[in-house]
């Protein structure tokens, strides 16, 4: 087991909850605006305090000293100041001792940013620096580049990024489940949920409504009552699809 919540919660933030999550699944914290999931994913990665108890990898996670606990867990902000230095230096300071570049190069190869290595963050569009921030908590977290990387929490990772990009992360984190990580990210595109998604936390005012397999949570009738519009299941060449509907 990566992680393993009992009864934690933040008064006036966040309901008491209890779950765990296990290595190479990929979870998904759904809600609407104002539920909490940025609550909940900061308490997880350790920058929140709050009651009850979070174990990462069987240790508390108030005991992990901060150097390791950034060897073993990304975590990527829902946003952050991009700042002055330039692409290739903001990169190498989530870098471990890495052996080899050619990892880091296949990566950014991938979210095609070796163009942009030598251009300053405050240079760069709102997707660039998304992906700039994306390529470096994978970097960080890579068993290619860091064998002690095993969970990575991402707090609406596809904010800014056009439908070929997002594929580029979707498949990268894809490959980091496979490789046995555990990632954790906060979504709105309910039907990529549904297809991919291991399973989902399902949020509203502070609280997880409900928890389970994706096909299970993200039911019309509930997604009807929490986002307050009228929701209806499709299918589409095999697959489910959600769609609102007047």
């Amino acid at each position: 087991m990566v992680f393993c919540l009992t009864e934690v919660a933040i008064a006036g933030r966040l309901a008491t909850f209890s779950a765990s999550v296990e290595a190479g699944r990929l979870l998904h914290l759904v809600g609407p605006n104002g539920a909490g999931k940025s609550t909940l994913l900061a308490l997880m990665a350790g920058l929140l305090e709050g009651e009850g108890e979070i174990r990462l990898l069987d240790r508390p996670l108030h005991a992990w000293p901060r150097p390791a606990l950034a060897r073993v867990r990304g975590w990527l902000p829902q946003q952050m100041a991009p700042g002055y230095m330039p692409v290739y230096h903001y990169l190498r300071l989530h870098l471990q001792a890495v052996q080899s570049d050619a990892p880091l190069v296949r990566l950014l190869e991938r979210l095609h940013l070796l163009d942009k290595l030598g251009r300053p963050l405050s240079q760069l569009s709102g997707g660039e620096w998304q992906r700039v921030r994306l390529a470096a908590v994978f970097a960080q977290i890579d068993p290619h580049m860091n064998p002690q990387g095993k969970v990575l929490i991402l707090d609406e990772p596809m904010t800014g990024l056009d439908i070929a990009q997002q594929q580029a992360v979707h498949q990268h984190i894809v490959e980091l489940c496979h490789a046995g990580l555990c990632v954790i990210a906060s979504s709105h595109d309910l039907n990529h949920t549904l297809h991919h998604a291991d399973s989902v936390w399902l949020m509203a005012q502070g609280r997880v409504v409900a928890q389970g397999t994706a096909a299970a949570v993200l039911t019309p009738a509930r997604l009807s009552d929490l986002y307050a519009i009228s929701f209806r299941q499709l299918e589409l060449d095999g697959r489910p699809l959600l769609m609102t509907h007047p």
